[in-house]
C-alpha cells in the first residue's frame, strides 16, 4: 500500500509540475478559477512566474523521489527529507483550510490523498529504515 501512494504521489509530481511549467496559462482558470485577463500586465507576469517556479520545485522533487525511491525506504536519511517535505505540503493545505477558506473539491482530493499517502509511507518505513 505504501508503494502505491509513494509512486501515486510521485507520478503526480513530476505530471502535474511538468504540465504546471508548460501550462501555467490554462492551469490558471481550469484548475484555480483565476482570469488571467482580469488581471493587469505585471501581476499576471508575476503570478505565472511564480507558478511556474513552484511548479519546477514540484517536477524537481518529483525526479528526485523517483529517483531515489529505494534510498527513501530504506535509510532513513533519506526517508526523512522525504517524509518532512510530504508533510509540509499537508501542513500548508491544512493552514490554508483554517486561513483561506473552502477550496474546490479538487484541493481536498489532493490533500486526503496526500495525507493517506504520509501517513502509510511513514507507518510502513518506520520499522524498516535503517541509518545512513
Amino acid at each position: 500500500m505504501a508503494l502505491v501512494f509513494f509512486f501515486g504521489y510521485v507520478l503526480t509530481l513530476i505530471v502535474a509540475g511538468a504540465w504546471g511549467i508548460a501550462g501555467a496559462r490554462l492551469d490558471m482558470p481550469w484548475l484555480l478559477r483565476v482570469h488571467l485577463g482580469d488581471l493587469p500586465h505585471r501581476a499576471q507576469a508575476n503570478l505565472l512566474s511564480q507558478y511556474r517556479f513552484l511548479r519546477a520545485i514540484e517536477l524537481g522533487f518529483g525526479l528526485f523521489a523517483f529517483r531515489y525511491w529505494r534510498e527513501i525506504f530504506r535509510l532513513r536519511s533519506y526517508n526523512h527529507v522525504f517524509l518532512a517535505a510530504m508533510a509540509c505540503g499537508v501542513a500548508a493545505r491544512l493552514v490554508s483550510l483554517g486561513a483561506d477558506g473552502t477550496p474546490s473539491v479538487w484541493m481536498y482530493a489532493f490533500l486526503g490523498w496526500e495525507l493517506a499517502g504520509v501517513v502509510a509511507i511513514f507507518l510502513y518505513t518506520r520499522p524498516r529504515v535503517m541509518p545512513a
